[in-house]
């Protein structure tokens, strides 16, 4: 089974042994795939998920941005924080907070750096061009990790910014409980003057992990952008 939370709008399919099509819900309100008699919808109003604002959007920006400038800053800075930067000289740099007992190291390629914690905890940082807007970036972002498994839930939820777009999303994925795996993510994206980057922050543990709470929260925390 595979479903997608995205705000209050969930979506969920299943094979046809279990249920015929896809179900919706729309404030807390099962709504039928077509199979049955569908309810009529009150006047001006819609269940349909295309009528759903996508969370975290916000208006981009057109102001340039000068170089080297701290372009985001968080109220609070996390006690150790973590520089990741990619090899692309044109690419934003981003400073996460470390949670007490990880360690990191650089990356290669979009991977601009990787952490690891306790219970096999671990967490990938990436900054990559995209020539999406935030909205379809995202959107795209969460269907790869409906992919990961034949078995994947993702909870989709505002997670802006300073003044970017952005989202969290939570969820699992597992194709038997053995390798069960929870996972915590953040999402922004970000206009340069040259390039549009969608920046990730994927944490991951076994299921049942009781740390990765409190490590998603710092890990996937507001962090400081600074422009090239």
């Amino acid at each position: 089974m595979r479903t997608r939370h995205a705000g209050i709008v969930t979506l969920a399919c299943a094979a046809a042994v279990l249920v015929s099509g896809c179900v919706r819900v729309t404030d807390g309100l099962p709504v039928s795939d077509g199979s049955a008699e569908p309810a009529a919808a009150a006047p001006g109003t819609s269940t349909g998920p295309a009528n759903q604002p996508e969370p975290g959007i916000m208006p981009t920006s057109g102001a340039p941005v000068p170089a080297g400038a701290v372009a985001c800053a968080p109220e609070v800075a996390p006690r150790v924080g973590y520089v990741a930067t990619v090899d692309d000289p044109r690419a934003p740099q981003i400073v996460i907070g470390v949670p007490e007992g990880w360690s990191f190291a650089g990356g290669t390629g979009d991977v601009a750096g990787t952490l690891t914690g306790p219970d096999r905890m671990t967490a990938t940082v990436t900054i990559a061009t995209t020539d999406l807007d935030p909205a379809a970036a995202f959107r795209g972002y969460a269907d790869d990790i409906m992919e990961q498994s034949a078995v994947s839930t993702v909870s989709v939820l505002p997670g802006e910014l300073c003044s970017y777009s952005g989202q969290k999303l939570m969820g699992s994925w597992s194709d038997i409980p053995v390798t069960a795996v929870e996972f915590r993510d953040r999402l922004v994206h970000l206009p340069t003057d040259t390039a549009n980057y969608l920046v990730s922050v994927h944490v991951e543990a076994p299921s049942g992990v009781d740390g990765l709470d409190a490590a998603g929260d710092v890990l996937t925390a507001d962090f400081e952008v600074r422009m090239p």
